[in-house]
């Protein structure tokens, strides 16, 4: 008798052991890394390997993870009140339900658990040899029951394995960099670097050009010393050149090939036509993605472009600068004149320059204004109030207050802002 009991000891303390490894195998293989075991398996990892394909059948292995924890879990119970009853009797049975119940919970289901997830990944490879064995001798039992299961399910309506996401693939991944970020894993020049490449498909070219406002251009009617001085002037090495009325661009100035004219002797300033060494313009529409304008630079080489709107007028241009400033920040070198635009104030407030890009101003600050409706921290304000404000007007919204500190006509052209939740 003392035999048996102690062999039902060691078969339930057997069951229990195999019950907190499928428990944490389950819990493991479900928050195991698939890009961690893609990079493990490419370097030559067997064991990622195994953890990939078992992962790639999320179905098959939950089911047969779930028949293997239950059918050991009863078998524990089942043995267990088989001994309670053969040592106290009928009172055996609340004994078994009582001390299963919490030896099932901590041993089998919250310790194994807690281990598998503080590090998914090492406890997923540890497991996956043992793991694949027994998937491959539960699968047909589990095929057979989840086979069962979606035909109830879809008795129901609720229709297994589709497999459209809620998320695109951009914005898993951007939850996952803000994520890693609030963890500390990822520093905040990195968050942004990844947000603005993920966002060129979603930005137009319109969001980020230079407004035919602020272009500097240049008369193909001025004398020849004046279109040197202006060039000299700028910052800029291409300038668009224009006839007759500014919208009406008919070329494109390098700075480098009018240095070439002169240097080379093939121009005299007395006869010089600007329109012998300027290039074609290229004209793209406004509606265009970063995404696609970025592969049009890089397919043709170019880092220029006109924008025009629908009507072929000309709104402003784009540069592959301004587009590769998206994904890293702000580029300045030693010929570029910065601009601010954004000045701290020693109340916590700051004063803002009314042509700021909302996404300069959110990637500076760290806030998330909205930019959808307007580009500019004064087309927003405009935007949001529904009016264009008069000097010292207050308005206060999307957590922030505004103060109209500085308005040309009708542009504002300075705001103090003051973030509310600090």
């Amino acid at each position: 008798m003392i035999t048996s009991i102690w062999i039902l000891i060691a078969a339930i303390v057997a069951l229990i052991f195999l019950s907190g490894f499928f428990s944490g195998s389950e819990t493991a293989l479900t928050a195991a890394s698939r890009a961690r075991m893609h990079s493990l398996e490419k370097s030559g990892d067997r064991r990622a390997t195994l953890v990939t394909r078992l992962i790639a059948r999320r179905d098959r292995l939950i089911g047969a993870l779930l028949l293997g924890n239950n059918l050991v879990n009863i078998l524990a119970s089942v043995l267990a009140t088989a001994l309670f009853l053969e040592l106290f009797g009928e009172a055996g049975i609340a004994l078994a339900t009582v001390v299963m119940t919490l030896t099932v919970v901590i041993f089998a289901e919250v310790l194994p658990k807690f281990w598998a997830i503080s590090n998914p990944d090492r406890f997923a490879m540890a497991v996956s040899p043992v793991l694949r064995v027994a998937v491959a001798l539960l699968a047909p039992f589990s095929n057979t029951i989840t086979a069962l299961v979606r035909v109830v399910l879809k008795g129901f309506g609720v229709r297994v394995g589709d497999e459209n996401s809620l998320l695109s693939a951009h914005e898993e991944l951007r939850g996952t960099v803000e994520i890693l970020h609030r963890d500390g894993s990822v520093v905040k020049a990195d968050r942004d670097r990844l947000g603005g490449l993920l966002d060129l498909h979603e930005l137009d070219v319109s969001d980020v050009m230079i407004h035919r406002t602020d272009m500097v251009s240049l008369n193909a009617d001025d004398p020849a010393d004046q279109i040197i001085k202006q060039v000299l002037a700028t910052p800029y090495t291409r300038l668009p050149v224009w006839k007759g009325e500014n919208e009406n661009i008919v070329g494109i100035l390098h700075s480098k090939d009018l240095l070439r004219a002169i240097a080379g002797g093939k121009m005299e300033l007395s006869n010089f036509d600007i329109m012998k060494i300027a290039g074609q313009p290229w004209f793209v529409p406004d509606t265009t993605s970063l995404q696609n304008q970025l592969n049009a630079f890089l397919r043709r080489k170019a880092h220029f472009a006109l924008v025009v709107d629908e009507y072929g007028e000309v709104e402003g241009l784009v540069t592959l600068e301004d587009i590769l400033e998206e994904i890293v920040g702000q580029i300045a070198d030693e010929h570029d004149v910065e601009v601010q635009g954004v000045q701290s104030q020693s109340d916590g407030s700051v004063i803002v320059d009314g042509g700021v890009p909302i996404r300069d101003l959110n990637r500076v600050l760290d806030w998330d204004l909205p930019d959808e409706e307007a580009t500019t921290v004064a087309g927003m304000v405009i935007h949001a109030a529904k009016m264009i404000p008069e000097e010292k007007q207050t308005f206060t919204f999307y957590g922030k207050r505004f103060v109209v500190m500085k308005r040309e006509k009708n542009r504002l052209t300075k705001l103090r802002i003051r973030d509310l939740q600090t």
